[in-house]
């Protein structure tokens, strides 16, 4: 009996004890649905009270959230930062100093040189009237010109016979001698591109026929100044072919070197004004202007070129007009640079594709035509392969 009324008792206890629970505890608010009337509440489910049964306990879409960006990383305390605009790798030209060091062993590997034609005639035991008219016509085949031709051989005819027995050193000396007299190193090949005292930068305007490698050469050369620490602008003159300007452009951005450019189509002589603008803003030393190649028996395109030369003279004289001649075109490069000087008044020529080439009299013959030097050659498709002219380098490359 005893045991059953203590059962009783603690069954009491466990209802009562479950009963004040129920009491103590906070009641639960519902969402109450938005009535639109003033003073309205409305408690979201995770996140005013925790959620119960019957609630939504998805994230509501209005609750900020976190993207996988915002997480850190594993063993990473902070988020890493991400440089959207990367620099620009600038590549860094080759120096000048030394170029010409490639063309001479390129021009002693080739079995055509003028240099290596001319040793072995005048290498001879015997130098008769065939050998002299063999000598003649080597000259001549390598572009050397009628009368630089004739001048030589009657030069070197006389040297010969003073000296009677001649060594095959002594014929090297010879030759040496009489070719560098012809290609005329007196004369001044340094190019012009300081900046003025009045803060005007040195202007250069480049140009030629198609296909002579202009634009390229416009962009070699820029890489050679920036190579003697100069600050360059480029000017994308020739407006016609979308493709150079687009070059041009590249050119420029692997060296750090800005190119101003306008539409296709648009005044060429316009876009050269703006590019000397751009550099006088950005006090830069040296503006380069590229045009479009144009044949020279076109009448209205060589007016162009006037007209470009012309505009950007309103801000000073142009202190260098480049023409870019092909080593290989021979007597057609002569006529090029004949029509072209009388137009723009040419300062200094541009030769390309002159490594390893027969043609290596076109330098004598295009200094002889327009009075003024060969100052830079093409040794290559490298960005690089773009050197001033040293005579006594290149006839030493000749006669290795």
């Amino acid at each position: 009996m005893v045991t059953v009324i203590v059962l009783v008792v603690v069954l009491l206890l466990v209802l009562a004890g479950v009963a004040a629970a129920a009491l103590l505890a906070p009641r639960r608010r519902r969402v109450v649905p938005p009535s639109g009337g003033r003073g309205s509440t409305v408690l979201q489910p995770g996140v005013d009270y925790p959620p119960g049964v019957g609630d939504d306990v998805t994230v509501p879409r209005d609750t900020p959230t976190r993207t996988l960006e915002d997480l850190p990383l594993p063993g990473v305390e902070e988020p890493l930062e991400v440089d959207e605009t990367p620099e620009l790798l600038l590549e860094r030209p080759e120096p000048v100093a030394g170029r010409l060091v490639r063309l001479r062993a390129r021009l002693s590997r080739s079995q055509t040189s003028l240099g290596r034609g001319l040793l072995a005639l005048l290498s001879r035991d015997s130098l008769d009237e065939d050998t002299w008219e063999e000598v003649e016509d080597t000259l001549l085949t390598a572009d050397v010109g009628v009368g630089p031709t004739q001048e030589l051989v009657e030069r070197l005819r006389t040297r010969v016979r003073v000296l009677g027995t001649r060594s095959p050193e002594q014929v090297r000396d010879l030759l040496r001698e009489e070719l560098l007299a012809l290609v005329a190193p007196e004369l001044d090949r340094t190019l012009a591109t300081t900046r003025h005292p009045d803060g005007r930068p040195a202007v250069v305007l480049v140009v030629g026929v198609n296909g002579t490698g202009k634009t390229t050469t416009v962009g070699k050369l820029a890489r050679v100044l920036v190579s003697e620490e100069k600050d360059v602008v480029l000017g994308a003159a020739d407006t016609f072919r979308a493709a150079a300007a687009e070059q041009l452009t590249t050119w420029g951005e692997r060296v750090g070197v800005p190119t101003v450019r306008g539409p296709e189509g648009a005044d060429p002589a316009s876009v050269a004004y703006d590019a000397l603008e751009q550099g006088t803003q950005l006090e830069a030393d040296v503006v380069l202007v590229d045009t479009a190649g144009r044949l020279q028996n076109k009448v209205g395109l060589m007016d162009e070129l006037g007209k470009v030369k012309r505009v950007l003279e309103r801000k000073g004289p142009v202190d260098e007009v480049l023409l870019v001649l092909d080593a290989t075109t021979g007597q057609n490069g002569l006529i090029q640079a004949r029509v072209f000087s009388e137009v723009v008044a040419v300062t200094g020529i541009v030769l390309t594709k002159l490594d390893g080439t027969a043609k290596g009299g076109i330098v004598v013959a295009v200094q002889r035509e327009l009075g003024v030097p060969v100052k830079l050659v093409g040794l290559g498709e490298g960005p690089d392969d773009l050197a001033p002219f040293e005579p006594a380098a290149f006839v030493d490359a000749l006669v290795e």
